[in-house]
């Protein structure tokens, strides 16, 4: 396993990481969890990402759970969380970072994972209805009283994060140090683009989400959505809706013979794909069952394999579909 600095401070992430969402308290219980995060683990990840809103609170629950049962060494580990959604619709308790809002949302993750503390915690996306210092505040205290060690946001655009950077830096209080934004083959503007001017400038760290492309990239809705995959449970018919288009799908159908040359699957050659940017600090990846964490971790070897010639026949194959 690779390890990687988040941005400008000093902790590691292992480049792939494990996350919970969609799966855990929708697909997987507290065994396949345990079964799923161990063999993650016995790979060196380190990172498993989480957050309040997953499953309504059960994702953080049973991910908890499958750490007590595993009984590792608490700094041997690194787990995150989210705030935004909530969990109640109350006006200071739905799709807000009021003050107020999160440090009960700190507290009641703290509870569901039964652990001392959160490693990472993210704002899950941006307020407008809520003062900026406000939430930097808010955010810089829950760090300064022990309950985090780092602070970030999810989905922010690179003036927002800006303005809570500058914020926390002339206040002398905790900064912003990490985003999380989607990026795959399709998706890649924030990343690419938007944020160039954060790495350096700022320091920013990140830990990418969705390097599938909610599975698109795997190639296998060619021939549909298969009953037992997540665009098949209720409730995500918007996620189908947006993700899986004929363009993307005839896009995934080219990337399958490259990734068949260099021996690998599409999967693994789109997860690779991710992690070869040296501005991604972890790439989180998805799996209901060991022997996907397991296919998923091979994307590692690629990295090797990615020269100028086969990142140029990545791009065509991908042809600006977005």
């Amino acid at each position: 396993m690779e390890y990687r600095r988040l941005g400008s401070a000093g902790i590691q992430l292992s480049a792939l990481s494990l996350g919970s969402w969609v799966t855990y308290g929708k697909q997987v219980d507290i065994d396949a969890a345990a079964d799923s995060m161990k063999a993650a683990y016995d790979q060196g990840v380190n990172f498993f990402d989480n957050a309040e809103s997953y499953a309504g609170g059960q994702s953080e629950q049973i991910m908890g759970a499958a750490l007590k049962k595993l009984g590792w060494r608490r700094g041997s580990y690194i787990v995150s969380t989210k705030f935004y959604w909530g969990l109640a619709d109350g006006p200071n308790e739905k799709n807000t970072l009021n003050r107020k809002r999160l440090m009960d949302a700190m507290d009641g993750s703290i509870k569901r994972f039964g652990l001392d503390y959160i490693d990472l915690v993210y704002c899950h996306r941006p307020d407008p209805n809520t003062p900026m210092e406000e939430v930097v505040r808010a955010m810089s205290d829950i760090v300064a009283s022990g309950r985090a060690m780092y602070w970030g946001t999810s989905e922010w655009s690179a003036d927002q994060l800006m303005e809570a950077w500058s914020i926390a830096d002339k206040r002398n209080l905790y900064l912003p140090q990490m985003e999380q934004p989607q990026y795959n083959l399709f998706t890649r503007d924030k990343v690419e683009s938007e944020f160039t001017r954060l790495y350096d400038g700022i320091g920013l760290g990140l830990t990418t989400w969705s390097p599938l492309a909610s599975g698109v990239l795997t190639g296998k809705y060619s021939g549909g959505v298969p009953k037992d995959s997540r665009m098949a449970l209720p409730g995500y018919e918007w996620l189908r809706e947006s993700a899986v288009t004929p363009e993307r799908i005839s896009a995934a159908d080219r990337l399958a013979p490259i990734a068949a040359q260099l021996g690998a699957s599409s999967a693994q050659l789109a997860i690779a794909w991710c992690a070869k940017n040296p501005r991604v600090s972890t790439v989180i990846t998805g799996a209901s069952r060991p022997a996907q964490v397991v296919e998923n971790m091979k994307a590692l070897d690629l990295l090797p394999k990615l020269d100028q010639g086969v990142m140029q026949a990545i791009e065509e194959a991908i042809g600006g579909v977005r």
